[in-house]
């Protein structure tokens, strides 16, 4: 039994350590960054290979927020992938319960169709929609760019919460309707709990 749990104590602390070594190796890139980020100029290359300079400066940090149009840029970035990762949880939400829990003419075409388009590369579907949001007047605007992603994030977002929507038991949501929750309460309150880590 002593060695049971020793045996234990030691695959644990291994497996602990391996991941504490992995979290490292996979930081140390943004800590270099951060290093070089806050250095002075003149003790880039004088100082040699060390793990944190002898003095630190923000000038860089207040020249680019200065000089450039970061805030702009991360103003835009911001918005479109705020809105596009809202947008796409709740629409691919409410298509991945469709797909899951009702039964219609062509869902299992409906269902392949979304597969098949994970099957072309981003690519080439590139040409086109330039095509299409130079034809609707968008072009360099956000909504196109929202759009973008939206189009080609939604497909893999349904398919995945339709996966994890199928391994709920559904005897959950007829408890709860039986209980007198409607359909969307049901939803709201059995379904999106549970597929939250999605």
């Amino acid at each position: 039994m002593a060695r049971m749990i020793r045996g234990q104590a030691a695959y644990w602390t291994m497996h602990y350590a391996l991941i504490a070594v992995y979290v490292v190796v996979a930081l140390f890139p943004l800590f270099w960054l951060l290093k070089v980020s806050v250095t002075p100029n003149d003790l880039l290359y004088s100082e040699g290979v060390r793990m944190w300079p002898s003095r630190t400066t923000w000038e860089h940090y207040s020249f680019v927020l200065q000089h450039s149009a970061f805030p702009t840029f991360f103003k835009n970035s911001l918005i479109v992938s705020a809105s596009t990762a809202i947008t796409v949880t709740i629409c691919a939400s409410l298509s991945g319960y469709a797909l899951s829990r009702f039964t219609f003419a062509g869902r299992n075409f409906f269902a392949l169709l979304i597969l098949g388009t994970q099957m072309l590369p981003s690519l080439a579907v590139l040409v086109p929609l330039v095509v299409i949001v130079r034809q609707i007047g968008l072009t360099n605007t956000l909504t196109a760019l929202i759009f973008t992603h939206l189009a080609l994030g939604m497909p893999i977002a349904v398919w995945m919460l339709k996966g994890y929507i199928d391994a709920i038991p559904k005897e959950l949501e007829e408890a709860a309707l039986i209980d007198g929750c409607s359909r969307l309460g049901a939803l709201w309150r059995i379904v999106v709990p549970l597929i939250r880590p999605a």
